[in-house]
């Protein structure tokens, strides 16, 4: 028989288990939070609260996962990104915040209500389109990805937030997008290098290679987008563009090798080069 416990005692005895990690405490309130179906201000106002066996259970299970190194947003299934509730499966990429800096620096260009024609390569979980379409709702949105389960997980954030001005389209980059020439261009591509540890103990271990691994410079995806967004952009468009803090310069070389102008890289609330921003 499991003994009876209160909230306040699990989520002590949760933050013990995961001490070694800096967010113990948010992350065990996000996991009980989870757990009993309630917002995080009701473990605060209830930490009385006794759980019953199966909450217990799960807890101790989620906690468990989470000790090991599985990321929070697959244990519950979401992921807040943009101030929406973004569905998140082991498909699809976990949204970061620093990813905020990249819809950020698309919709500064974009006014509220024009009609722009807006390309999102490797959509995964939808997320950044679906913010930049809830921002912008007179504008049209093509979001691709080459898996088609990360699209059908996008698809149905896209409903879940009421989002409608998005196509969603099966691409390995621009293979599909046939002669649609649009006014942005965005991406959060994978730019990871190969030979990151993250992959082996790190939690990215997790996550889907695919949506992570750039090649042995994290380059190879922007080697791709970089030539072949010129076909797909008006003059005068913008292609945008995220990376990691150290790849900001190879990014701006290859821009310019290229043709573009006015190439501008931003940096995240960290202050570290996120993304680098071109105009054709």
């Amino acid at each position: 028989m499991v003994p009876k416990c209160s909230i306040k005692q699990a989520l002590d005895q949760g933050m013990l288990q995961l001490s070694h990690k800096d967010t113990a405490k948010l992350e065990c309130e996000i996991l009980m939070s989870n757990v009993v179906k309630k917002r995080r201000e009701y473990l605060y106002s209830h930490p009385e609260y006794l759980l019953d066996a199966t909450e217990y259970s799960n807890f101790n299970s989620l906690i468990q996962k989470r000790a090991s190194g599985f990321p929070v947003a697959y244990l519950t299934g979401s992921r807040e990104f943009w101030s929406i509730d973004i569905k998140v499966n082991k498909y699809t990429l976990i949204p970061r915040p620093e990813t905020e800096c990249l819809v950020e620096s698309v919709l500064k260009n974009i006014e509220t209500e024009s009609k722009q024609k807006i390309l999102d390569l490797g959509t995964g979980s939808g997320a950044i389109a679906i913010a930049i379409a809830s921002e912008r709702p007179m504008s049209q949105i093509t979001a691709i990805d080459i898996c088609p389960y990360a699209l059908d997980m996008a698809k149905d954030n896209a409903n879940k937030n009421n989002v409608s001005n998005i196509d969603f389209l099966l691409s390995d980059w621009f293979s599909e997008i046939n002669q649609t020439m649009f006014d942005v261009i965005i991406s959060n591509p994978p730019y990871v290098e190969s030979n990151c540890p993250g992959f082996i103990s790190g939690d990215i271990r997790y996550e889907p290679r695919l949506a992570l691994d750039g090649g042995s410079r994290g380059m190879d995806a922007y080697i791709r987008i970089i030539p072949g967004a010129i076909r797909y952009l008006k003059p005068g468009s913008m292609i945008a563009l995220e990376h990691g803090y150290l790849q900001g310069g190879m990014i701006h070389n290859c821009m310019s090798d290229n043709g573009y102008c006015d190439i501008q890289t931003i940096k995240d609330y960290a202050g570290n080069d996120r993304v680098t921003t071109g105009k054709i």
